[in-house]
Formats: C-alpha cells, sequence, structure tokens
C-alpha cells in the first residue's frame, strides 16, 4: 500500500515504550477507523531472541499500522522487518528515543550522532520489505548539533519513504517546548511526506502545529492519555471544520474503567492494575480532591474495589456539579 494512502487521515499515533500497546491501540481504532497506529518501541535484540511476544499482537482491523524497531546493528534489524512485514503496514525505525539506555545502547536518538550506520541500516532494511519504510528522529542531539535537515535528506536518499520529526533535541527530552516552525525548514527540503510531533494535545494545539511547521500530518503521543477520542477529534477538524468536545469527567471514568477491564483481560488481573496504575492522573483530574482520589486508588489491587471508588468519583463530581 502506497505510504500517502497510509497517512491519508493526516494524523497518526506516535509510538510509546510501555504505552501504546495492544489495548490502546484497540481503544484507538474504535474511535478512528482511519489514522496510521504505531506500536510502542520494540527492540531488535529482544526480537531477535523471542518472536512470540505480546507486543506485536494486532487485530484485523488495526490497519493501517506501522511497527517501529529499535536497535543498530543493520543486518538484525532488516531480519526483524522482514519478519515484521507479515504484521505491518510499514515499518518505521526509531532514531529519536531520548532515554539513557536506549541511547547508551547506540540506539534511538544516539543514531543522529552516527548519520553513515542509520544510513546503512535504513539501505539494509529497505532491501528486504516491500512495504513502506518511515523514520522518527528529533531536532538534533544537542542544540549545538541541530542536523535535522541534512539528516532527514540522507535518510531520504538512503531509502526512507516518510518522516515523522519530533520538535526537541534529544537534551531537552521531553522537557520545554517543541519547535514547530523548525520543522518546516525539514519540509521545505525533503520530498516525501513529514509528521510533526511534539506537544499536541488539542485540536487548536494541532491546527497551530500544523500552520507554523507546514507539515503533512501530526503524531500524537501523550495527548491521547486519557483521551483516545483525541486523534478522531482532530481527523474531524481537519476533513470538516467540526470541533467536537473533549470527554467529560463522567466519560474519562467511564473510559478509565474501560480501559482497565481490557489490560486486565490482556495481561492479567495483577499485573494489568499495576500497568495501569500510572495513568489515574490522565482521567482523574480537573475537580476538587482529585488528588486524593488518585491516592487512594493506587492502593487498590482487585478490580471490583477500583470500580467502586470509581463510581464514587463519578457519583461526587455529579453532586458537586448540582451544588
Amino acid at each position: 500500500m502506497p505510504v500517502r494512502h497510509l497517512i491519508s487521515s493526516k494524523v497518526s499515533l506516535a509510538p510509546m515504550a510501555g504505552i501504546t500497546d495492544y489495548v490502546l491501540r484497540s481503544l484507538i481504532r474504535e474511535h478512528s477507523q482511519t489514522c496510521l497506529l504505531t506500536t510502542e518501541m520494540i527492540s531488535s535484540e529482544a526480537l531477535t531472541q523471542v518472536k512470540d511476544t505480546d507486543i506485536i499482537k494486532r487485530d484485523n482491523n488495526h490497519s493501517p499500522i506501522s511497527y517501529q524497531l529499535s536497535g543498530h546493528k543493520p543486518k538484525m534489524m532488516a531480519d526483524c522487518a522482514q519478519y515484521l512485514q507479515k504484521y505491518a503496514d510499514m515499518i518505521d525505525i526509531n532514531m529519536g528515543c531520548p532515554v539513557n539506555k536506549v541511547v547508551k545502547g547506540t540506539d534511538g536518538a544516539a543514531l543522529m550522532r552516527n548519520v553513515e550506520l542509520a544510513e546503512e541500516i535504513v539501505k539494509n532494511i529497505k532491501s528486504q520489505i516491500s512495504i513502506p519504510l518511515s523514520v522518527k528522529f528529533r531536532l538534533g542531539y544537542t542544540f549545538d548539533e541541530l542536523n535535522y535537515v541534512e539528516y532527514g535528506q540522507r535518510m531520504q536518499v538512503a531509502g526512507a519513504d516518510f518522516i515523522t520529526i519530533h520538535g526537541r533535541t534529544r537534551s531537552q527530552m521531553y522537557g520545554g517546548k517543541a519547535d514547530w516552525k523548525k520543522i518546516a525548514e525539514l519540509k521545505r527540503n525533503v520530498d516525501i511526506p513529514v509528521f510533526a510531533n511534539g506537544d499536541i494535545v488539542s485540536i487548536e494545539t494541532a491546527e497551530q502545529c500544523l500552520e507554523e511547521s507546514q507539515a503533512d500530518g501530526v503524531a500524537i503521543g501523550r495527548g491521547v492519555l486519557g483521551d483516545p477520542t483525541l486523534i478522531a477529534r482532530i481527523e474531524t477538524y481537519l476533513r470538516t471544520g467540526e470541533i467536537l468536545p473533549p470527554p467529560t469527567l463522567e466519560e474519562k471514568i467511564s473510559g478509565m474503567k474501560d480501559y482497565l477491564m481490557r489490560e486486565v483481560e490482556f495481561r492479567g488481573e495483577n499485573v494489568g492494575i499495576k500497568f495501569v496504575r500510572k495513568f489515574y492522573p490522565y482521567y482523574i483530574n480537573g475537580f476538587a480532591g482529585a488528588s486524593r482520589y488518585r491516592g487512594q486508588l493506587v492502593l487498590l489491587d482487585r478490580i471490583q474495589d477500583i470500580n467502586k471508588m470509581l463510581d464514587e468519583i463519578a457519583l461526587q463530581s455529579t453532586k458537586n456539579m448540582l451544588i
């Protein structure tokens, strides 16, 4: 399938390690039938050792979907990409993860300091797959190494069909503010599609990002946490101009219960509940007593007790609105 067909909705789910799992991707797909989904980062080293892993699970309706690979060994990554293409509509190479344990292994954003190796990885993977290949990277490793324009050009020449760029450097991690205007310079200097990423958390920020970056679309990461409708609402706005409202607190609590149930079904009760705890702040917020409730929720380890408290939160918030 041509890359432009895969990204035709102009919105994608950005890969997030430990977050964009099978459950979240399924939830996003229920609201948006057309956005490009992306898996969480898949280590080529780990996949070489264990092929049958939950991280690659997908449903038939998950297409269009991109599988993201990390690593720094060209042949190993090419072999993994060849294996994954039976699941994927696109393969993506992680060249932007800023986490210490990733860059210390010469993976992720460390590849922005080794352009020749990055080129070799792209060429090797491209030679082994018959589906589109994309790359995701940042503005540079530090503010003194803003090589994103030349880097993008060289990835295109090596064989990349599509670029997603996060508007921060590696040294910024996720602090500061994404610089969308800089992305416009990359867009002017490559011939392949470019999606902008970073700080897109609403319809308004998506519109502003597209205007400043002149990108072909936007990749949404942390903005979907607590709101799996965001991508669909942005798509609707870009397509029709209609601004659909974000979920109400009652809808967010209902969504939290649904998300918890699915993760428990996917991972088992003990692991599923522990996994979901980090997402409570994204769902339970914006009202008096929210932090107190979150503090109580993280202590609960049975799904029926969690659901009971979520029902209490919904009821209490409704009473407060009636006062």
